[in-house]
């Protein structure tokens, strides 16, 4: 399943060489951390999440066959900024 998600990712990535799967083993589930160049996780994302829900869909049909549970998250790369949370800004003129 690692493989699986490796090779899709880094189809659809302009940078396959930082595409980077972890599995994390439960007894029931198995959770693969994806992590990727900041510029890329809107291309694996896609229009309203389409891609990335297919992706999943895929993953837990085939962790189905091997009687277990897969989720897939994306891990966004430390230090990465987000907008103003308060709807104000800091650059606002008083």
């Amino acid at each position: 399943m690692k493989a699986f998600i490796e090779y899709v990712v880094k189809a659809l990535v302009d940078y396959p060489d930082q595409v980077d799967v972890r599995e994390v083993d439960g007894e029931r589930v198995v959770v693969f951390e994806l992590r990727l160049n900041q510029t890329d996780i809107g291309k694996v994302i896609g229009k309203s999440g389409r891609t990335i829900s297919a992706i999943r869909v895929l993953l837990t049909s085939a962790a189905a066959k091997n009687g277990k549970r897969a989720m897939l998250e994306i891990i966004e790369p430390e230090g990465r900024q987000r907008g103003p949370v308060g709807g104000t800004s800091e650059a606002a003129a008083p």
